[in-house]
């Protein structure tokens, strides 16, 4: 019985090595034949002299990193073997060609290498194979190890001794759960904040997380981040649920006043930019903006002028 996710063994021809692969799908054909999905991974002898290279020079790395024990030539070259090579190549294979299982694991510093040659059908690997490329590549990420890298444990205090450390240097307080409101509160919090995401994911058009639908922006104003932000915005101010508001949606705009202070003009400065357009239409030589505009304010003194002459007619 076989089951996706196993290593198995596929047999090509009689004169070269079983093929080792990793069974993906098993889909059954139009006549009746059951056909594997597979994942290749390669053997040594299938990879050019200088990939070789590579890959003794990475063995002698991890066997110095992870202190092994000293093997003989002939349990070296045993290992060699046993070592494969991942790649993200797939092939269709028919079922039919299936010619056992075997145990393929992922190399880790806590290996013995000397363990795989005491079990049969067991390999491992520990690099990545492009075949178009023609590159190894290693299939997880280095592992760095120092003071540079990762945090230096203290000595355990003796019994009665002090911490003389500056607590506030060491740690940046993020929450406080003694603060002055009720969980009720900060549930409401919590839920404007999402209905804030919300909105804007759903209106923000310039925006490139703008969602397509409400229900995915609901969704994505759910998410932890959001309400990791609300909690950070309460912290920040101090727990004051009126500045906490403001700050969630700060503004970001102007006023309606502003606004209007920005494009207000007078009567007669749009008067004067009319006659001026006016003017350049009919190809004349446009007068200047002072006597434009003197002109248009003595104009209501001379319909008065005329008032009242009208009446005595």
């Amino acid at each position: 019985m076989y089951r996706v996710g196993d290593y198995v063994y596929f047999e090509n021809s009689s004169s070269n090595p079983y093929l080792i692969r990793r069974i993906e799908e098993l889909n059954k054909t139009a006549n009746g034949n059951v056909e594997a999905k597979v994942v290749c991974l390669f053997r040594r002898r299938d990879i050019s002299g200088n990939l070789n290279t590579l890959a003794d020079s990475n063995a002698r790395e991890f066997e110095e990193e992870s202190k092994q024990p000293v093997l003989s030539e002939q349990q070296k070259h045993q290992l060699k073997h046993r070592e494969l090579f991942l790649s993200r190549q797939f092939e269709s294979l028919p079922a039919t060609h299936i010619r056992g299982k075997c145990n393929v694991t992922l190399l880790n510093e806590t290996d013995v290498l000397a363990g795989y040659l005491e079990k049969e059908d067991c390999f491992f690997y520990s690099l990545v194979f492009d075949p178009v490329q023609k590159t190894l590549l290693a299939d997880q990420g280095e592992i760095r190890v120092g003071s540079k890298y990762q945090a230096e444990i203290p000595d355990k205090l003796a019994e009665g001794e002090s911490d003389n450390r500056v607590q506030e240097k060491l740690e940046t307080k993020v929450w406080d759960p003694n603060n002055q409101l009720k969980d009720p509160q900060i549930d409401q919090f919590l839920v404007v904040a999402r209905a804030v995401g919300t909105f804007a994911r759903a209106l923000d058009c310039s925006s490139s997380i703008r969602q397509p639908s409400l229900h995915m922006s609901a969704a994505a104003a759910s998410r932890d981040i959001t309400l990791f932000h609300a909690m950070d915005t309460l912290q920040k101010n101090n727990y004051d649920l009126a500045k906490a508001m403001e700050s969630l949606a700060s503004r970001s705009h102007m006023t309606r006043q502003e606004v209007q202070g920005m494009g207000h003009r007078s009567p007669t400065q749009g008067r004067a930019k009319l006659l001026a357009k006016n003017c350049k239409r009919s190809s004349c030589r446009p007068p200047s903006w002072t006597c434009i505009v003197k002109g248009v304010e003595d104009i209501p003194a001379r319909q008065a002028a005329r008032r009242p002459h009208a009446h005595q007619c």
